[in-house]
């Protein structure tokens, strides 16, 4: 598994080793000791997996306690992911970083606790696995505006297709820098 830097140090792309041949392909997605030793000594609870469709807007979504890390993969379609660091004693507090996550590139992006999350469909539609080192408490779910001027995400929109939003995302917050406790110590 190559290990990909990203703009934010704890943010993490990985890309597996694909063996293919005129069958098909095979790859590894995941391995609990490589994963631990090489990227985070942590053990993911629950796994989801979201189909979209074309347009699809999710996020950004996080939980404000039982804050969740996530390994993001899709296996069907084309997202655009995007993370926002939300941790207030990070230096990259307040910065995003985006990245495409395919079935062609079965790229993975490993999210650690106290980031918001989203993604954007690209393809047709989509299929999104990610396993969580935490439950979903919806209770604590909380989303940040998809297009806060303050962010300023480059998201790549189709043109003239506005994004497809949950109720939930409609009413999303913005996001403020000063507000303690709001995010993440």
């Amino acid at each position: 598994m190559k290990i990909i830097n990203t703009q934010i140090t704890d943010v993490k792309l990985l890309e597996p080793q694909v063996y293919k041949d005129d069958r098909g392909y095979f790859l590894e997605t995941f391995r609990d000791d490589w994963f631990k030793q090489h990227i985070a000594k942590i053990s993911f609870l629950q796994e989801n997996h979201s189909h979209s469709v074309q347009g699809t807007l999710r996020g950004l979504h996080y939980q404000s306690a039982q804050p969740q890390g996530k390994l993001i993969r899709v296996t069907s379609g084309e997202i655009y992911d995007v993370v926002v660091d939300l941790r207030h004693s990070s230096p990259t507090f307040g910065q995003w970083v985006g990245t495409y996550l395919s079935e062609f590139n079965h790229r993975q992006l490993w999210v650690p606790e106290g980031f918001a999350h989203g993604f954007y469909v690209i393809s047709k539609s989509a299929d999104c696995h990610y396993k969580c080192t935490d439950y979903y408490a919806p209770e604590f779910e909380n989303s940040l505006v998809w297009n806060d001027h303050t962010l300023n995400i480059d998201w790549p929109l189709i043109a003239n297709m506005p994004p497809k939003l949950s109720p939930k995302d409609l009413a999303a917050s913005k996001f403020q820098t000063g507000v303690a406790g709001r995010y993440y110590e």
